[in-house]
């Protein structure tokens, strides 16, 4: 299954978030639209749910909260539905999936929608390399359902960020004019260790895009009173530091500053104290990766483009979950690579440089691919 070319918008600066919002989700309106109408998780327990008595406190609390702490990026919330002329709800819901499905009940769960994301991460900072290579694994009803934004803002700032049809920018990675960049990795804390209603991660994420420097980052990190917990690879090119950062509810955080020795992260956590759920996938995926050699970018990739274990392998090709691309971010090449299919064979499709305020697109031979 392969998804068309990923698209790339260029927009703003523009006269107010809304507009921001607006305009991506008039470029993405078809995207959008597909997405929303094949999203099983959507159709079959976000929505039946929202109709429900139970759920509007649930849903009312969650967006006053996040309205009240991100105003501008609420806005742009909106805009993206009323320019991509879907119903608001719709938006809401996919944009607070993770906040909103473990108040579900387990009888009304779909088994033909999963409920998890699994991305896997490999992160070094070495005397000869300094590189964060991340699977971007999703539902198989996001293929073809992803796009690229390239954000200008009115304070000069700019952003790239890799993002899911109908959801802010970006809960996948992305980068900025500051030279800052991060991936992101879910985690599975138990239902207890989940706080009703407090901030969304793709809200989070959203701001992490703006950030100046890493502390600024961790900042905005620590600020968010989340909802449930997050798994966040900051990576500064100007320090030539890469910190992975789990968080959890009640304004729990850890960080780890990674170093010589190569750090895999898939989807459970591996330095905070938290209660979590069992994630056979993730378990299996870290035990793999601890036996592949992780000496050079060329095994980084190699390690990410995995299928020795075909029940849980770390590059996912369905029935339910999919790897949508690679990403490499090289801390001394200072640039960032997406690689489309299995990043093994190096097939890049974009590559930005991040030497320059600018984010400039490399020359790229679709046609033909670039191999790292």
């Amino acid at each position: 299954m392969e998804g068309k070319l990923l698209e790339m918008f260029e927009v703003g600066p523009c006269e107010d978030d809304y507009q921001l919002g607006f305009l991506i989700g008039q470029r993405f309106c078809n995207q959008i639209r597909s997405r929303l109408a094949g999203d099983l998780i959507l159709q079959n327990q976000l929505l039946p749910f929202a109709r429900t008595p139970h759920a509007q406190p649930l849903l009312k609390a969650l967006s006053e909260t996040n309205q009240k702490k991100f105003p501008r990026y609420w806005a742009e919330l909106l805009g993206t539905a009323d320019g991509s002329g879907v119903p608001v709800l719709d938006i809401i819901l996919v944009n607070f999936r993770k906040e909103i499905l473990p108040f579900i009940s387990k009888t009304t769960m779909n088994s033909n929608a999963d409920t998890t994301d699994d991305c896997s991460d490999v992160l070094i900072v070495g005397d000869s390399m300094a590189v964060a290579a991340h699977n971007e694994d999703a539902n198989v009803a996001l293929v073809g359902h992803t796009y690229l934004i390239k954000g200008k803002l009115s304070n000069g700032l700019s952003f790239i960020a890799y993002t899911y049809a109908g959801e802010l920018p970006s809960c996948a990675f992305g980068l900025n004019s500051q030279g800052l960049a991060f991936t992101l990795n879910s985690v599975p804390p138990v239902e207890d260790e989940i706080a009703p209603a407090g901030i969304g991660r793709n809200f989070v994420s959203r701001d992490l895009l703006e950030a100046t420097s890493t502390a600024d980052a961790l900042a905005r990190i620590r600020s968010s009173e989340v909802s449930v917990g997050h798994s966040y690879n900051l990576i500064d090119i100007q320090k030539r530091m890469i910190l992975n950062v789990e968080t959890a509810s009640k304004s729990r955080v850890s960080v780890h500053e990674v170093g010589t020795t190569p750090f895999f992260h898939a989807n459970m956590y591996l330095h905070l104290q938290v209660q979590q759920v069992h994630d056979e996938n993730s378990i299996s995926r870290q035990k793999r990766a601890a036996v592949l050699p992780q000496g050079s970018k060329t095994d980084f990739l190699s390690l990410l483009g995995d299928t020795e274990d075909t029940k849980y392998p770390i590059y996912m090709t369905g029935p339910t979950l999919y790897t949508l691309c690679t990403t490499v971010i090289d801390l001394d090449e200072r640039t960032l690579t997406i690689i489309e299919g299995n990043p093994k064979y190096g097939k890049v499709s974009h590559v930005f440089s991040m030497s320059s305020n600018e984010l400039n697109l490399k020359l790229v031979n679709h046609a033909e691919g670039t191999h790292l």
